[in-house]
């Protein structure tokens, strides 16, 4: 598997022509959760991956929290590495969807296509509308769980955070091995509810100028995005929606029908920006 370093992220690309998709994770995964995907897409797309900064320890066994105009940043030098003269398409799930989101906002001429997976309009007021009691207290309890979780293993207990962010991620049924999960991965969180690394309130608004495919998983307690947020991506063809009998892990979940869902949609709508 081919790599290369940006910065401090050893990147791989993966297939040899054909337009970049670059491929962003979220809690509590790393790159390898686009395995399948990359399998599936690469004999027509060049596809890029990377864990992203602070989900692993530094050299010195130290977390970071990356601050939101460092990540898009990232990103970007990334993007630039990778495709220097076109824009790029990104595949987004989960934290992935928030920063890449936000990179598409601050960037939209480096942006071709969205594939935002589980997670939409994240910080709309329509999103927090639709939310009832039960699912707001649900949301508040295992964030703020794992916010707690890095700052133990920030200041107190390693191996204490570990295990706290490995029960969450077995409540949540996370299709992740446990050993692949650290307490390191869960500082988006702490950034989200106690203004780590700058916080972020400050992320624009979820309104994609680009053609956007948008899969979830409908098998939830709770949902990631508004109505409103189907609705606008349902009415401006060749962005369009489509739920799965899954949870939040769609490409795990349901990898066959994921794929094909993804390859379908990449290929309908190159055509479309084409004519």
């Amino acid at each position: 598997m081919p790599s290369l370093q940006v910065g401090a992220s050893e990147v791989w690309v993966e297939g040899n022509s054909g337009p970049v998709i670059l491929m962003l994770h979220g809690w509590p995964d790393t790159h390898r959760l686009w395995d399948g995907t990359v399998e599936a897409l690469q004999n027509h797309y060049r596809c890029v991956r990377f864990t992203l900064p602070g989900f692993t320890t530094d050299a010195n066994g130290t977390a970071q929290a990356i601050a939101l105009d460092a990540m898009v940043a990232h990103i970007a030098a990334i993007a630039d590495a990778v495709s220097p003269h076109q824009p790029v398409t990104l595949l987004l799930h989960d934290w992935g969807c928030i920063f890449g989101y936000e990179f598409a906002a601050r960037h939209p001429d480096r942006v071709a296509r969205v594939v935002g997976v589980d997670i939409g309009d994240h910080n709309s007021n329509a999103y927090l509308r639709s939310l009832n009691t039960s699912a707001k207290l649900q949301i508040v309890f295992y964030q703020v769980w794992l916010a707690l979780a890095w700052q133990v293993g920030r200041w107190l207990s390693d191996g204490f955070a570990t295990r706290m962010t490995r029960w969450m991620a077995r409540a949540m049924r996370c299709p992740t091995p446990a050993d692949a999960i650290h307490w390191s991965m869960n500082f988006p969180y702490a950034m989200a509810w106690m203004g780590v690394a700058g916080g972020l309130r400050h992320t624009a608004p979820v309104d994609l100028q680009c053609p956007t495919l948008y899969l979830y998983g409908e098998h939830k307690p709770f949902m990631f995005h508004s109505p409103q947020w189907l609705t606008q991506l349902n009415t401006h063809p060749p962005s369009t929606t489509r739920g799965f009998a899954t949870g939040h892990w769609v490409m795990l979940n349901q990898p066959a029908a994921f794929n094909t869902c993804v390859k379908d949609w990449l290929a309908a709508s190159a055509s479309t920006q084409q004519t």
